[in-house]
């Protein structure tokens, strides 16, 4: 009987999952940019299609490009499609984030997508800061092209753990424990970003590899951004006090579903690059806290 209530558990979070991440999808039908979006830096750097559905940020030797969210959000499920600089992209980061206000002491969740030289693998990296204090780096490849197609990435964010996704798989988790509650960003709302740099002096190959600029502008671009989330109003949301009425503060968003441990698992044991969990020299063979906590 106790394993047969189990197996409902899995399936049921499976199920409310499944749902809700395809109503995200309906939900961004006919969406414009201004409808959640303003632009950060440098407008003559951005641009979007006719129809405004498809935005594009563009680097040159001039400048970058960035835009940010009209709200800020405390918990929730947030997702859009990108898709990345073709060709020679060596030392150009696309940066698809979130933050809080006060830069010295944010708290940030970074998909940081660096450049290659032409034929070589693109490298994600992820970041959390807590506090201003980042330093958790970890990098992977990809599974596929990300410059041939649109491609979705999201982050899961509630009182119990924060999951990085590509194509809804699992490709990082940080969970709120006992152990980790000092160093897991809960209490600053924060909003999402996006922007394109120039990082050549460490983003390809530690910096050996350059931007080159005769291959430039270079342009990333993006589509159908939803968040499902506690949007933030001062002084204090009522949803964000309301356990259990959104899908992602539900039980089945509390840790990984059966499905998603074998996906996660997956995605580290063949495209991992660099775990700060793993680097004991880095850190003189005392690691960060939430390095002792298993991903569910």
């Amino acid at each position: 009987m106790a394993k047969m209530g189990r197996m409902i558990s899995i399936l049921w979070a499976f199920t409310i999952f499944t749902v809700a991440t395809a109503q995200s999808e309906l939900n961004t039908t006919n969406q414009v940019f201004n409808d959640d979006f303003q632009i950060l830096f440098a407008s003559d750097h951005f641009k979007t299609t006719e129809n405004g559905q498809i935005w594009e940020v563009m680097l040159d030797k001039k400048s970058g490009s960035g835009f940010q969210t009209k709200h800020s959000y405390r918990f929730g499920w947030f997702t859009m499609k990108l898709k990345l600089v073709a060709g020679d992209s060596a030392g150009v980061v696309t940066a698809y984030y979130m933050a809080s206000k006060d830069f010295e002491t944010r708290d940030e969740l970074d998909f940081e997508f660096l450049g290659n030289r032409s034929g070589q693998p693109y490298a994600l990296q992820t970041n959390i800061y807590v506090n201003g204090v980042g330093l958790r780096e970890q990098r992977n490849e990809l599974w596929f092209d990300p410059t041939e197609d649109f491609h979705t990435y999201s982050f899961l964010w509630n009182n119990h753990q924060i999951i990085f996704f590509v194509d809804l798989v699992p490709l990082r988790v940080y969970r709120h424990t006992n152990v980790t509650d000092d160093v897991y960003p809960k209490t600053r709302p924060m909003y999402v970003f996006s922007s394109i740099w120039n990082a050549d002096n460490w983003a390809t190959m530690g910096g050996l590899e350059k931007t080159d600029w005769t291959k430039a502008p270079f342009v990333s671009s993006y589509k159908k951004f939803n968040a499902d989330a506690c949007m933030w109003e001062d002084p204090f949301p009522a949803c964000v006090s309301t356990t259990g009425e959104n899908w992602w503060d539900q039980p089945g968003a509390w840790t990984l579903t059966e499905a998603q441990k074998l996906d996660y698992a997956w995605a580290r044991r063949n495209f991992l690059i660099y775990d700060y969990c793993l680097d004991t020299k880095r850190f003189n063979d005392t690691l960060p806290v939430e390095c002792s906590v298993s991903p569910w």
